[in-house]
């Protein structure tokens, strides 16, 4: 599902789908944080919904899809599975959409394959979410956060160990990971601006 969103949306907004990419995509430069609430509050409301509507369809079964630390597994190692998760899934986002790779619409099976393979081997841990809006939308519904801050702290601080890795390995944003992470609902932005201000037309 993530792939077919990228590409179905990723040339209008950069289909983030996740506050740990939208933050982590401002921190690395390649989007404006002007626009950062605006997109984390749809993200949140996405997840929402998409739980409202299997509650509606199926009723609350399966814990309406809510990631939560495995039988035997402690919040703190779910929350360092979850960061190490993030810091691969991100890596493989800015990676693929840098300018001396970017893949294009092509970067969508990447991404969908690096979540493909680890929800195979680290579900039974944390549930692999690597997203605190996946995980919003059951916890709210469920009224039951007593595990969120695992979902929020890890794959936030995975982003931003990759964006640090990202510059030690390819220097400051350019203009691939802008393009990626903006879609074309503006002019490009490529790394910090003083104050965040939109470019002038």
């Amino acid at each position: 599902m993530v792939m077919a969103i990228i590409l179905f949306m990723g040339a209008v907004s950069g289909a983030h789908l996740n506050p740990a990419v939208t933050l982590g995509f401002a921190l690395r430069g390649d989007f404006p944080w002007r626009r950062v609430p605006g997109y984390i509050i749809a993200e949140l409301l996405g997840s929402t919904l998409a739980v409202l509507l299997l509650w509606a369809m199926f009723g609350k079964v399966g814990s309406l899809g809510a990631t939560e630390p495995g039988a035997g597994i402690t919040d703190v190692q779910a929350m360092v599975m979850e960061l190490i998760l993030t810091v691969g899934l991100f890596s493989v986002i800015l990676g693929t959409a840098s300018k001396a790779q970017n893949l294009g619409p092509l970067s969508a099976l990447g991404v969908g394959a690096y979540i493909i393979l680890a929800g195979l081997w680290s579900s039974p841990i944390s549930g692999a979410s690597m997203n605190p809006a996946r995980s919003f939308g059951p916890d709210l519904v469920l009224g039951n956060f007593g595990h969120y801050w695992v979902y929020v702290v890890g794959p936030i601080l995975g982003a931003a160990i990759a964006v640090g890795f990202a510059w030690i390995l390819r220097g400051r944003a350019d203009t691939g990971g802008a393009a990626a992470a903006q879609g074309a609902l503006g002019e490009l932005r490529v790394g910090p601006r003083e104050g965040d201000r939109e470019p002038s037309s």
